[in-house]
């Protein structure tokens, strides 16, 4: 068993600092908490190092849109942050044909409707704004206001903001939950509110809470600069992002400040190794060169993979966690964890603090499973 030391006792204790981990340490400490942050390995390693992020408003699902226009609002703040890599290269929709195409005035009234501004193009429009797609394409939305960020850098100067006020890292892996905190795996306990922010390895501490890990593949080219010029998406996306299959692929492509491109994007349940599948990657880049067919004159300097966590209806666990007094939770943003970081920590965070939300938090209820 060993020696068990007690260190003294905190007002929250976060447990991971992946992104979202990092938007409530940041958050959290700001509002004056004594904040400790458990993290045993890289800051913004996990989900947030295999993100494309983009910072984009999905228009699916009413609650998921509240949460996500609410963060675009706070990200605000990040534009000249040097870490971030903040570019407002814009988010173009692509409609592959005409059935597609007479989805989007639908698009922009949800858009519309939770604020966000954005515009159908059509297919002259559309390539004048991007003559490298493909032909035959029926035309777009363009959604000039969203941008495109390096997610580990921002975790990183969350982490570093949150430190700088006092908050203490524990290079620990948290081992037990119990009444008082929670034990780590050298024994040493941390008294105080707890918040579980480790995405797919959520129900090892909270087993109640289910969780299914995605798995996604993302490609790097070398750098061509000006081939394209917004982030670039299928109006189908969605129906990948929100789809049940156990594998499917989508056109999304992003041009970075380097002046490389980041391809995404495939979805794949089931395979529980972070190792390279050829097959999805050749299925992802069919699918991208359908509509930039240019792309396959550039090299891929670099291919990996990641885990999204996925809740078990879509939306993310924010909130007191059941079964406990004193454990809160947030994690479950599938694909959207970027986005809605800045904005998740200050709905569980407001929450804790017993301040009015900003928006409404119920949705997002870790409770919702329980019942």
């Amino acid at each position: 068993m060993g020696h068990r030391r007690y260190v003294k006792s905190h007002d929250l204790i976060i447990v991971g600092a992946g992104i979202v981990g990092a938007a409530c340490a940041d958050y959290a400490s700001a509002e004056g908490l004594r904040v400790a942050i458990v993290e045993p390995g890289p800051i913004g390693g996990g989900a947030t190092a295999a993100a494309m992020g983009h910072l984009v408003a999905m228009d699916d699902d009413p609650a998921e849109l509240a949460l996500a226009h609410y963060s675009l609002g706070l990200w605000e703040a990040f534009v000249d942050l040097p870490q971030a890599e903040y570019s407002r290269c814009g988010t173009l929709w692509v409609a592959s044909n005409q059935a597609d195409y007479a989805r989007i005035p639908d698009k922009l009234a949800r858009l519309a409707a939770a604020g966000v501004q954005a515009e159908q193009v059509d297919a002259e429009q559309l390539y004048r704004l991007e003559p490298a797609l493909a032909a035959g394409l029926a035309g777009g939305m363009r959604v000039p206001g969203e941008s495109v960020v390096y997610p580990p850098g921002v975790a990183q100067y969350l982490i570093g903001q949150a430190m700088a006020r006092g908050a203490q890292l524990y290079r620990q892996r948290a081992h037990q939950l119990n009444s008082g905190g929670v034990r780590l795996t050298d024994n040493t306990q941390l008294s105080g509110n707890v918040l579980i922010a480790t995405g797919c390895a959520l129900p090892q501490l909270l087993p109640q809470l289910p969780m299914r890990s995605r798995k996604g593949h993302l490609v790097i080219t070398d750098r061509h600069p000006g081939l394209v010029h917004h982030q670039l998406l299928e109006l189908g996306y969605a129906d990948s992002a929100h789809g049940s299959d156990d594998s499917s692929v989508a056109f999304n492509v992003q041009p970075r400040p380097t002046g490389q491109i980041l391809i995404g994007s495939s979805r794949e349940y089931g395979s529980e190794t972070a190792d390279i599948s050829m097959t999805m990657v050749r299925r992802m880049l069919a699918r991208t060169l359908q509509f930039l067919p240019g792309l396959s004159e550039l090299d891929a300097i670099r291919i990996w993979t990641g885990f999204r966590p996925v809740s078990v209806d879509g939306l993310p666990y924010l909130g007191r966690a059941p079964q406990h007094a004193n454990v809160w939770v947030a994690a479950g943003h599938e694909g959207l964890g970027v986005t809605t970081s800045l904005g998740s920590a200050r709905v569980v965070i407001d929450q804790l603090l017993g301040h009015v939300t900003a928006i409404d938090p119920r949705p997002y209820d870790p409770m919702r499973v329980a019942a």
